[in-house]
Order: structure tokens, then sequence, then C-alpha cells
């Protein structure tokens, strides 16, 4: 646990995300990667891999489609 470390990644995460979907995804997969220093996070660093690796795919197939 890092607690100066999340402050720090969740600080940058949210100075990032502005309206584009590039800086969404840039923010969301900082925010995924502050969960690792989190003392209260219970995450791998496999398991951000993966969702890393979603959020890539739904920005390679042009986005999250709306739900019906």
């Amino acid at each position: 646990p890092d607690p100066e470390r999340v402050r720090l990644l969740r600080e940058v995460a949210e100075d990032v995300a502005g309206d584009s979907s590039e800086s969404r995804q840039l923010s969301a997969i900082l925010y995924r990667v502050s969960d690792l220093y989190d003392e209260d996070g219970d995450t791998s660093p496999e398991e951000i891999y993966l969702n890393v690796r979603h959020i890539m795919r739904i920005k390679e197939q042009g986005g999250r489609r709306p739900e019906e």
C-alpha cells in the first residue's frame, strides 16, 4: 500500500479526464493502476491488465454500444 501514490495517480487521472474518449480512457487506466497501491484495494496486476485490455478493445470497436 502506498497512499501517496494512490493520491497522485488519482489526481492525475482527474486532471487528464476530459471530453475526448482518449482522455477518458487514460483517466480510467490511471485510476485502475492506482487501485494496485490502494490499501483497501483488492486487485492484481493481471486484473488491471485485463481491464485495460478490455478498455482498449471497446475503443477499437468504436466505443460502447448503447444499452438496449
